[in-house]
């Protein structure tokens, strides 16, 4: 049996998996991170929801994303992990750091001659700053929608009928919510810009992005990894480029990479 050829890639950035929780994908995880090679990767917050956590739901594909990670390390690939919400215990031991892994609420990055900021960004999330036990409570609401859901998905498979996201119909159907993304990525860029960086990288809203944000201040790209609850992706740079990638589950274990294109926007503060 021929071995799986490894695709070499600079820096790989992976957001929000939340090890921990129902709606976790980590099978699928382990696939990809068993494909690639990376120089650096960057765990981009929430990948252990502590938040959640359950002595009695932390399954072995859980552990093995763990094991996978840390395999990684050990053989060169230099690990960043930020803190996110769901994993903001760890916050007290930031700047921590264990051989190629380092532990940190922010990075960062020189990716050729251009400056990446890389953090969570549930920062700029009210209510998680001003009401805690509202965004737990959220965070369980979430996770118990993403249980429903796959069921749905289990019932409509066996039916010949294509699968449906709830929460991505939520997230694009209600327009508090479209706005809530919008102002995050907007707010998220102009920051970048005042700070003089060429790419702000975030997670958090479970939103794959990549797009170019232009304000009277100057111009930046925004990027969001997304996650691996629905959206199963990854941002990916290589000789400087960003490649977003998702991955499908088919009968015939399809991935893809695919390059998104930066649509140009204009800040809404123009």
């Amino acid at each position: 049996m021929t071995a799986q050829v490894k695709r070499r890639i600079d820096v790989v950035v992976i957001s929000d998996v939340h090890l921990g929780t129902y709606g976790c994908h980590a099978n699928e995880l382990c696939d990809y991170l068993n494909s690639i090679t990376p120089k650096t990767l960057i765990l981009n917050g929430d990948i252990i929801d502590i938040w959640q956590f359950r002595k009695r739901f932390f399954p072995s594909s859980h552990l093995r994303v763990v094991k996978t990670i840390l395999n990684l390390a050990t053989n060169g690939t230099k690990v960043y992990y930020l803190t996110g919400n769901h994993d903001d215990l760890l916050r007290r031991f930031s700047d921590f750091h264990l051989d190629n892994i380092v532990l940190a609420d922010k990075l960062i990055l020189n990716i050729g001659d251009k400056k990446a900021w890389f953090f969570h960004g549930d920062i700029f999330d009210a209510s998680i700053q001003n009401a805690r036990w509202l965004a737990k409570l959220g965070g369980w609401g979430y996770d118990m929608l993403i249980l429903i859901n796959r069921i749905l998905n289990w019932v409509l498979e066996r039916m010949g009928k294509e699968r449906y996201s709830i929460a991505s119909a939520i997230k694009h159907g209600v327009k508090s919510a479209v706005k809530y993304i919008s102002d995050f990525e907007n707010v998220a860029a102009e920051l970048a810009i005042e700070q003089g960086y060429d790419f702000v990288v975030c997670g958090h809203i479970h939103q794959p992005q990549m797009r170019l944000v232009n304000t009277k201040k100057g111009v930046c790209t925004y990027l969001n990894s997304g996650d691996w609850v629905e959206s199963l992706s990854a941002l990916e740079n290589t000789d400087g480029k960003w490649s977003m990638y998702r991955h499908y589950q088919r009968e015939e274990h399809e991935v893809r990479v695919i390059d998104m294109p930066l649509v140009q926007r204009k800040s809404a503060n123009q």
